[in-house]
């Protein structure tokens, strides 16, 4: 299926239609501290309110794109021609209904909508909306916009001066890695940078990124749904967005890793190679 620029544009106004349209619900019920499940385990919650928006978000993109497929957090691959999953040519939407269910659950108001979509080998639309602020993020094949006005990714130029946004380490880097390690590559980033912080949504991080008021992010345990439409929004508003650790040939929004920065920022010069395995680590003294 090839989609086109007017195309594209058609596909990120549904995309802000059923973004806004359960972002409203979740805006309505934010702080009223709802219970809290957990699915892998305690550092991965959900809420009725992650189920119900994500059903939303479903019955608006049926609704305007018949036969395309789901590929959602909470209810996992559905939708189609016969209803099987199988996209064939068409659309397939990747959709977090809450990126920050943690922020969300306890009343801290950082979390989004994202929904992104990809025709054929291509991410075309996407839209990170923020239902606290109203903002809403929205990119397709001509640009990147938040609330109508153009994105442009600008910011700091070096570590000393930038903010950086990470989860690292995670509770499974923690577990999986070199313990003594990550927490020495973490000491790396404190000690680099002029700012750290650990916003709890990587979808609404990278939007920030692509506004320019976050100057770098990384995570290195992510699914499609939670960066798709951010990452369009990155590259678009002209900052780098480099997937991490994908299989070979694979799709960029498939890696369960990036690392993302402004436009003009000193990537190379950065101890963020070093944390995000670009280059091999300088063991320093």
């Amino acid at each position: 299926m090839n989609v086109d620029v007017p195309a594209s544009r058609d596909l990120a106004g549904i995309a802000q239609l059923a973004a806004r349209t359960a972002g409203g619900r979740l805006r309505e019920v934010f702080r009223s501290r709802p219970q809290v499940d957990v699915k892998k385990d305690i550092h991965d919650p959900v809420t009725e309110h992650d189920r119900a928006a994500e059903e939303t978000i479903r019955e608006v993109l049926a609704e305007h794109t018949p036969g395309s497929v789901v590929v959602g957090e909470e209810g996992g691959t559905r939708g189609g021609p016969d209803g099987s999953g199988a996209s064939g040519d068409g659309v397939r939407w990747y959709v977090d209904p809450i990126d920050g269910t943690a922020n969300f659950a306890v009343g801290l108001p950082f979390f989004c909508v994202s929904v992104a979509a990809v025709a054929g080998d291509e991410l075309v639309a996407g839209v990170v909306y923020d239902p606290v602020r109203d903002d809403m993020f929205a990119a397709d094949l001509d640009g990147a916009t938040c609330n109508g006005e153009p994105l442009r990714s600008r910011g700091a130029a070096s570590d000393a001066t930038a903010v950086v946004a990470t989860s690292y380490p995670s509770a499974h880097d923690l577990r999986v890695g070199d313990r003594d390690e990550t927490l020495r590559q973490y000491g790396l980033v404190v000690d680099s940078f002029a700012t750290v912080r650990r916003p709890g949504s990587a979808a609404l991080t990278l939007a920030h990124v692509a506004a320019g008021w976050t100057d770098v992010a990384y995570d290195s345990s992510i699914n499609a749904w939670d960066i798709a439409a951010a990452m369009l929004l990155v590259r678009q508003a002209g900052g780098t967005y480099l997937p991490l650790g994908g299989r070979p040939g694979g799709h960029d929004w498939e890696a369960p890793g990036y690392l993302a920065c402004v436009g003009g920022f000193d990537l190379a010069g950065s101890v963020m190679t070093e944390v995000a395995g670009l280059v091999a680590a300088a063991r320093r003294d």
